[in-house]
């Protein structure tokens, strides 16, 4: 006859190997979750979340709509795939001229912060409006709270690229351009190529970008 501290073990042996399974799905599914990115032709969700912005207003995504869609950039104050580095001249000169080609074409486009593990340091608002006036933005820059706005478009790095047409429908996302890579054979220019689509009906590429950054600084 077993003893009761047999008993117990076995009891716990047989609750671990029929829990552990569960437990390890829900935790799965709820990374899989956080990190699934939107799908190019749905409809973009989060757009009429508020956000404050650099100039000490509020504004959703909605307020940025133009009449040929919307480029929205989640960036932050300084991942040198926005601000540069030895290496590479970052992203982040080349937003005022893709601002203006978008205000060209009747294009919204606008800035989002989503690294909220860092919004008490480096990408508080005092950062980022000195990092506006700084490099000169012409475009607003917000603030997205708790990475709601980031979550839902499945946001992954700073910077990372998400065009949306007129109908509020993804149609590409991912990376600004190459110019990262220094292996490079020739220039992709993604952002300017969805401008020239969303204006044009210049057909995109089937694959999409990957994103290059630094990953977006969620709470954990």
């Amino acid at each position: 006859m077993l003893s009761n501290s047999k008993l117990n073990q076995i009891a716990r042996t047989l609750f671990l190997a029929l829990a552990l399974p569960t437990l390890v799905f829900a935790a799965s599914s709820f990374l899989v979750k956080k990190e699934k990115e939107l799908k190019i032709g749905k409809k973009v969700p989060a757009m009429d979340i508020q956000m404050n912005a650099i100039d000490d207003n509020s504004y959703s995504l909605s307020d940025f709509k133009g009449e040929n869609g919307t480029m929205v950039v989640f960036s932050c104050n300084t991942c040198p795939f926005v601000v540069g580095n030895d290496n590479f001249d970052g992203w982040e000169k080349q937003y005022n001229d893709l601002y203006e080609k978008a205000q060209e074409a009747n294009i919204g486009f606008v800035l989002v912060n989503s690294n909220a593990a860092k919004h008490e340091g480096v990408d508080a608002m005092d950062k980022m409006k000195e990092r506006a006036e700084a490099q000169e933005y012409k475009m607003n820059y917000l603030m997205d709270v708790d990475s709601k706005v980031a979550d839902a478009f499945g946001a992954k790095t700073t910077p990372h690229l998400y065009v949306l047409d007129a109908d509020g429908k993804l149609v590409m996302r991912g990376s600004i351009d190459n110019s990262w890579d220094s292996d490079r054979e020739e220039l992709e220019t993604y952002a300017l190529d969805a401008i020239n689509f969303l204006t044009n009906g210049i057909k995109l590429p089937n694959t999409t970008p990957a994103p290059r950054g630094c990953s977006i600084k969620r709470n954990k």
